[in-house]
């Protein structure tokens, strides 16, 4: 028992962390029908800043948590009004290669004016103590991850539905030609969507940056590929399905880890993948994306 509660907080742990960042993508994704994939690029910049800020002001961490999300912020938003405002009204295929573009171009900036190799940054570390509770070992982190997430998920709800801002954000969600004609304005309502997605990014750096204890150029690549996949699993466009995507991933990973003999380790994320597209063959829009017919199949 202590050790199925072992791995059920270790699921949970990695299922608040692929949220955060699925999230992330489908606020954006929602309004603008764009897959951002410059947001682990964002992520990285959240590590970069933390090394900067430390390293020109101060150390002390409760400062550098706030240094963090402000950056984040400031990042996603100039991404918006430089890289992606002027392909506004472009088609879905123009809106990706111009994300990955923009991601490449980040990831060579952090190579250029950083470092190829991993940048010691430790100052977050003192979030992942080990608790003993009982016969149960677990990581404080584990804990704080999975709080802020449900912490960040209620407080974006009551944005959504309880701000003029957050109201707008899910009629343009519906149908943006309507909302503009209403006297909304466009560019208000996306810059709203990306400072939502750069908040939370920043928290996704934090808890990133406290796991690993380094930055480096590729630090969110890896996974903002994974939580988009978890957009996909729970429908993308779809903030529940965002979530339920994360956490759905975040088990499935853990649970395949734990059942598959230890000289198969190496092949858990090909068995997580192939479940998922089994499930994409049952749901090709996601589980929580109503069931479109799309012809007979051959």
């Amino acid at each position: 028992m202590d050790y199925v509660i072992q791995q059920a907080l270790n699921a949970l742990s990695f299922g608040a962390e692929y949220a955060l960042i699925a999230l992330g993508l489908a606020i954006v994704f929602s309004i603008m029908g764009l897959v951002n994939f410059a947001h682990g690029e964002v992520i990285a910049f959240g590590g970069y800043s933390m090394v900067m800020i430390s390293t020109v002001l101060t150390g002390n961490p409760w400062f550098l948590m706030i240094g963090v999300l402000v950056a984040t912020v400031l990042a996603s938003l100039t991404l918006e009004r430089v890289a992606f405002r002027t392909i506004r009204g472009a088609d879905l295929t123009t809106g990706l290669l111009t994300a990955f573009g923009v991601s490449i171009i980040l990831q060579n900036l952090f190579l250029l004016l950083g470092s190829p190799r991993p940048i010691p940054a430790t100052q977050f570390i003192f979030l992942d103590q080990t608790l003993t509770i009982g016969a149960i070992r677990i990581s404080s982190l584990q804990i704080y991850e999975a709080i802020t997430t449900v912490v960040a998920i209620g407080l974006l709800l009551t944005f959504l539905r309880k701000t003029t801002l957050g109201m707008a954000m899910r009629a343009a969600a519906l149908d943006f030609e309507m909302v503009r004609l209403c006297g909304v304005r466009a560019n208000r309502v996306i810059a709203g969507a990306f400072a939502i997605s750069g908040l939370l990014a920043g928290l996704a750096a934090i808890f990133i940056m406290a796991r690993r204890g380094s930055v480096d150029p590729h630090m969110g690549f890896n996974p903002v590929l994974t939580a988009f996949v978890a957009c996909v699993i729970g429908g993308f466009g779809s903030l529940p399905g965002a979530v339920l995507g994360g956490f759905l991933l975040g088990i499935t990973e853990v649970a395949v880890l734990v059942l598959l003999p230890q000289e198969y380790g190496g092949l858990a994320q090909a068995v997580v993948f192939t479940l998922v597209a089994l499930v994409l063959i049952w749901r090709p829009d996601g589980i929580l994306s109503p069931a479109q017919e799309k012809g007979d199949k051959v």
